[in-house]
Order: C-alpha cells, then structure tokens, then sequence
C-alpha cells in the first residue's frame, strides 16, 4: 500500500485505487478481488485525510484470502501509510 499527496489535490475527498495483477489469478479472481478490496476499504474511507491518494496492490495470495481476511490486512497497513504521511506533514 502506498500513500501520496499533492498541493492541487488539497480539501478534496480522497482515493483508492486498486492494482491487482495477473499473478493473482484469472479476469474473474481479480474482478472479485477488486470487488473485496473496495468493500473492506469502503469502511475506512471516513479515517483518510482529504487531498490523500492511496493505492493498494493486491498480493496473489489476497485470491484465497476471505473478506474478513482482506479487512484485518488491510487496516494495520491503511493505518501505517495515514501515519507516515501525517508525520511527513
């Protein structure tokens, strides 16, 4: 998971995206996974700074992992890149 910034991005909402490449699996796995990610991240959105990008790319392993695996992943890391970039602020 990776954090970004930018002057021309301050007060606005912030955004996800998702990198899920073909080592996780076929169209169909990685639309699901997509699908999951956005989900469990979707309940986060509130605890992101404005004017942050964040983007997460998805491991091979996140194909077998269940939601709830992918929600407790996901918020230590969400977390750790929110601290850093506050740090760096």
């Amino acid at each position: 998971m990776h954090a970004n910034v930018t002057d021309s991005r301050a007060g606005f909402p912030p955004r996800v995206g998702f990198v899920v490449s073909k080592a996780v699996g076929n169209a169909v796995v990685r639309n699901r996974t997509k699908r999951r990610l956005r989900a469990a991240i979707a309940t986060e959105l509130t605890g992101i700074p404005t004017g942050l990008d964040v983007v997460v790319r998805a491991q091979p392993a996140a194909a077998s992992a269940t939601f709830a695996e992918l929600s407790e992943s996901l918020k230590p890391l969400l977390h750790k890149v929110i601290r850093r970039f506050e740090v760096a602020s």
